[in-house]
């Protein structure tokens, strides 16, 4: 079943989700890839963000928080955006939220501005709707769906809307099965521990009456005359 800890998560879920997808893709000159897909506020805060090359978090939350400077000086006919280093593909999302792609320069732009359609429909599908705490409570399965959409490495796999619901599901039902399976261990093993406290129990209670049985509990009273005066 996937398993949230499969990533790995570099910071615990206050603001921000940060996740790597961990590869040895660093970041050389003639490299096609996509490095990172995020959903961030205008002001660059990271809702959810997946890396596909290897990332720290300082470089993550630096690039992204030059994205809003960036946009700020282009025109609101365009959909990406370069610097010295990378490039930054992105569509308007609604409630001022970002879909965000970072690639390298040399990245093929017109696949790139496919897979952000395609990651377009994927957000709304998964969280059922663009407000933040559904950006935040659906966070695990917004990266599980970008690793369907990316592999490792920052290339684009041959998916569609349908196929990653599919395969969302099949994840889901299998890791129902492992937590019913895991469920069911855990009851085992408590109705076990009942069982055998249980047990030790009565034979305390029987050798408690044994040892009254043989010993007796009898309380001796002293006899003796009455003195008069």
């Amino acid at each position: 079943c996937r398993d949230p800890t499969r990533p790995s998560t570099l910071s615990n879920k206050t603001s921000f989700w940060l996740s790597n997808r961990v590869s040895p893709v660093f970041f050389f000159i003639g490299i096609m890839v996509v490095l990172s897909a995020s959903v961030c506020t205008r002001q660059g805060k990271a809702l959810v963000s997946r890396q596909f090359v290897e990332m720290n978090r300082l470089r993550v939350e630096g690039l992204l928080a030059a994205f809003p400077k960036l946009v700020g000086h282009t025109s609101q006919n365009h959909t990406y955006v370069e610097t010295d280093s990378v490039r930054y593909v992105y569509q308007p999302l609604e409630n001022q939220m970002y879909l965000l792609m970072i690639t390298t320069k040399t990245s093929n732009i017109v696949q790139d501005l496919g897979t952000l359609r395609l990651l377009a429909k994927v957000v709304p599908d998964i969280c059922g709707g663009l407000q933040e705490h559904a950006i935040h409570e659906n966070a695990f399965d917004l990266i599980f769906a970008f690793d369907e959409v990316l592999t490792s490495g920052g290339y684009k796999e041959d998916a569609s809307l349908s196929s990653i619901r599919t395969n969302l599901l099949m994840d889901s039902h299998e890791e129902k099965i492992h937590l019913a399976l895991k469920q069911s261990k855990e009851d085992q093993a408590k109705a076990e521990m009942q069982r055998q406290a249980k047990t030790i129990k009565e034979r305390q209670m029987a050798q408690l009456r044994n040892n009254m049985m043989q010993g007796g509990t009898g309380v001796g009273v002293p006899m003796g005359g009455m003195e008069g005066f």
